[in-house]
């Protein structure tokens, strides 16, 4: 079928590249372009997913994690006091 189509400025120059870079007629690659835009989509079209595995290290007997903030204000006003008394 023969039709008239206004592309956009860039359209037509990745079209236009893609036709030099594969030696391809131009009105091959549109229909190429224009047939993988209406395929259906497959679920998995990028690499795999990252995924982060966790390790369960768990804590030093006696300390419990609800806490390690009161541990650490503590250990910061000791920290500020003995600068205090140099």
């Amino acid at each position: 079928m023969r039709t008239t189509l206004t592309l956009d400025d860039d359209i037509a120059d990745y079209l236009k590249a893609q036709s030099r870079l594969h030696d391809k007629p131009f009105k091959q690659v549109v229909n190429d372009v224009l047939r993988r835009g209406m395929a259906p989509r497959s679920r998995r079209t990028g690499p795999p997913r990252f995924r982060i595995v966790p390790n369960n290290s768990g804590l030093a007997p006696g300390i419990d994690p609800r806490r390690l903030n009161q541990l650490n204000d503590q250990l910061e006003t000791e920290e500020f006091a003995g600068r205090g008394t140099r």
